[in-house]
């Protein structure tokens, strides 16, 4: 049974890249499912690749194989690599740091180095530009197709050695809770925290609590207001802020039928704190 492959890159679709990548897959096998998960990537925003796996790959299918190209260092030393998840996904990418969330929330079992004497699209050993094309959509067609398993992707790598970003985890301050706004809902200007919806119940709060927020970037306030925690948006008027628990179990911050990123002007990143304090009636 053939594995399906998903692809994700910061090329965009306005050039012939990604259709260059389709092209190598079918190449291999014809018969291949293949199928995008994003190319709306930010250039060179290897946290937010990293993010975009973690959201989506628990929710395909066990042995699916993905091909994650956000790759400002490619033609360097960096390595190629497929690792393994516990949950037997596959993740095709180079070693920058796109493993970081999935390393941490399923766990990565096992990593092999790719052999790019083996698997590499033939006929183009002297181009160092396009790995997606050449190196990591070709080993993910070979290996979804059953050409090669996972073993003979190339020698095994140590696991504990893998690039992973620096972050910093949502913890508990006294009376406050702090974390980090990860990413944002690009569409809506939602902001997703990492604050995950235990720690903030745990806490003693409820749904219908009013909560101080302050959310500041390297430690200059940028936003500071009082807002309600709802179970939907409905829970709140058009134009008002809410707090709800995004479809990750996190934290989230809008306005409703708004987007809170624009007016605000916040973006994300470890440098994107926010604090959160139940207040007293």
């Amino acid at each position: 049974m053939m594995k399906k492959i998903v692809l994700q890159t910061d090329f965009g679709l306005n050039d012939g890249a990604v259709s260059a990548m389709y092209g190598v897959a079918f190449g291999v096998e014809p018969s291949l499912g293949v199928y995008d998960l994003t190319h709306e990537i930010p250039q060179f925003n290897i946290w937010e690749a990293s993010y975009r796996l973690y959201q989506t790959v628990q929710y395909w299918p066990e042995n699916t194989v993905f091909v994650s190209v956000v790759d400002p260092g490619v033609g360097t030393q960096r390595l190629s690599v497929v690792a393994k998840t516990s949950n037997n996904h596959y993740i095709v990418t180079p070693d920058n740091g796109t493993l970081t969330h999935l390393h941490e929330s399923v766990g990565i079992v096992s990593i092999r180095q790719i052999d790019e004497i083996v698997n590499r699209l033939p006929n183009s050993g002297e181009s160092y530009t396009f790995h997606g094309r050449d190196v990591y959509v070709y080993t993910a067609a070979r290996l979804a197709a059953g050409i090669i398993s996972f073993e003979e992707v190339g020698p095994i790598f140590d696991v504990n050695q893998v690039v992973t970003l620096p972050h910093q985890k949502a913890k508990e301050k006294k009376d406050l809770i702090v974390g980090s706004v990860d990413i944002l809902d690009s569409r809506f200007g939602n902001l997703w925290t990492n604050i995950p919806r235990e720690l903030l119940f745990s806490h003693g709060i409820s749904y219908g609590d009013q909560l101080e927020i302050i959310i500041s970037n390297d430690d200059n306030y940028v936003y500071q207001n009082i807002i309600q925690i709802g179970q939907s948006f409905a829970n709140s008027q058009v134009g008002e802020p809410i707090l709800f628990i995004n479809s990750l179990d996190k934290l989230g911050v809008a306005i409703n039928q708004g987007s809170f990123a624009h007016i605000h002007q916040i973006k994300s990143s470890g440098n994107w704190q926010i604090t959160v304090k139940k207040t007293t009636n």
